[in-house]
């Protein structure tokens, strides 16, 4: 809040911006009748049955956000390939893709946090974004970079596919940009909607002139360049590899927005391993256009949904993340295998054997491991096995979607020649 942006009673300070602070102020109201000890910011490591009831119900309520987006997003999807059966779908498929999403599942209902409510506004942004309402949804993406800031990574998608698709009102017949089309007016009210959200936000600390502390919280660039576990990117591979891509159309957006979201994850600093949810929701609406998508959101979805494993490492725990990652990634596979039968495998030799491998890196890491005298000398050797293999499957995943766009650039041009 802008009278205390300074406390640090926890090493897990408040480093979302302002929006997501008064969204904790206002659940806050609602808690104190569950346990008000949980509101006592001193209260370290606290626990209670009434917090857990709390938490459980307010992200379960807050997601009902998440399944409106679902919703629109699935109006957007082109339904060409319409089987028989309801489960043949493409947007049914979809919607069990998104709203039965195992990554968020266990970070939102098991880590409590409330990634659906933020998912949702981004999804309802690009809903609004396919259906030609570019104002409501630049106005939505702006509100969602005030309420968590890693949606920053996404941003030049958008700000390019806006430039492109909004304020440009013609395009010549073969499809590119009519430069004289170019509106000042709605480059000034695409500007005007994000200055008015920035200064509703950050407008109060910048009157007490507590910008610098906002900013300090919002960019630990002191906490190093790996999160407390390694997240599964390039950075666990220490390489180095970049490049910016122009789009054209909602499906072109939709590419570029996902691959933003994967470069950014695998270069980004201080990466949160659930961060690699910005990239699997996005393409979830891909997978099911086009065979070649499909394949590629199944081995970025099977990946990095196991990275996450780590972030629930209790006994208790293990059955119920390996029978739900299995239950998902099963119906996955299966699903959109139904959907592009007509077209060759989604897999090949070595994606398969690469995907398979997974199991074998369960059982040493959970089953075997523990077991060893390594267990007390070397306890981070399962973090970096997991980090490390998945962080090929990642790179694998953004490499084939890189060269997918390539291709179906150049034959686009070709066609149009």
């Amino acid at each position: 809040m802008p009278s205390h942006p300074h406390i640090a009673t926890s090493e897990w300070t408040l480093d979302y911006p302002p929006f997501f602070a008064w969204f904790e102020y206002i659940l806050s109201h609602v808690a104190k009748y569950f346990d008000q000890e949980m509101l006592n910011v001193h209260n370290l490591n606290y626990s209670s049955s009434r917090t857990l009831l709390f938490q459980r119900f307010s992200v379960i309520f807050m997601d009902v956000l998440f399944v409106y987006a679902v919703r629109e997003c699935c109006k957007c999807i082109d339904g060409k390939k319409v089987g028989k059966e309801l489960t043949e779908k493409p947007k049914f498929i979809l919607s069990v893709l998104l709203l039965w999403n195992f990554g968020l599942l266990i970070v939102d209902h098991i880590h409590f946090q409330y990634n659906g409510f933020l998912f949702g506004l981004m999804l309802l942004s690009i809903a609004r974004l396919f259906q030609k309402r570019h104002m409501e949804g630049a106005f939505l993406f702006a509100v969602l970079l005030h309420f968590k800031h890693i949606y920053l990574y996404v941003a030049p998608a958008y700000g390019v596919y806006l430039l492109r698709s909004y304020c440009f009102t013609a395009n010549k017949p073969d499809g590119s940009i009519r430069w004289k089309s170019f509106s000042f007016v709605r480059v000034i009210s695409l500007g005007l909607v994000v200055f008015l959200v920035s200064a509703l936000s950050l407008g109060p600390f910048l009157a007490l002139n507590q910008l610098p502390q906002v900013f300090s919280r919002l960019f630990p660039f002191k906490r190093g360049l790996c999160h407390a576990y390694w997240a599964p990117n390039f950075w666990a591979l220490y390489n180095a590899l970049d490049k910016v891509l122009s789009v054209i159309g909602p499906r072109g957006f939709l590419r570029c927005l996902t691959l933003c979201a994967l470069s950014s994850f695998m270069f980004g600093w201080h990466v949160h391993e659930k961060a690699i949810l910005l990239a699997i929701l996005p393409m979830s609406l891909l997978s099911v256009g086009k065979a070649g998508d499909a394949s590629i959101f199944l081995i970025l979805t099977t990946t990095g949904h196991y990275s996450l494993f780590p972030l629930l490492f209790t006994a208790p725990e293990l059955p119920i993340k390996i029978l739900l990652m299995l239950l998902f990634t099963i119906y996955s596979i299966s699903s959109l295998k139904t959907l592009f039968r007509k077209e060759k495998p989604l897999f090949n030799w070595m994606e398969t054997f690469y995907l398979l491998g997974l199991g074998p890196l369960e059982v040493c890491c959970e089953f075997v491991f523990p077991f060893t005298s390594w267990k007390v000398k070397y306890p981070f050797i399962p973090l970096l096995l997991t980090s490390v293999y998945c962080a090929v499957g990642i790179t694998y995943a953004w490499f084939k979607l890189y060269v997918s766009v390539l291709i179906d650039s150049a034959i686009g041009k070709t066609k149009k020649q």
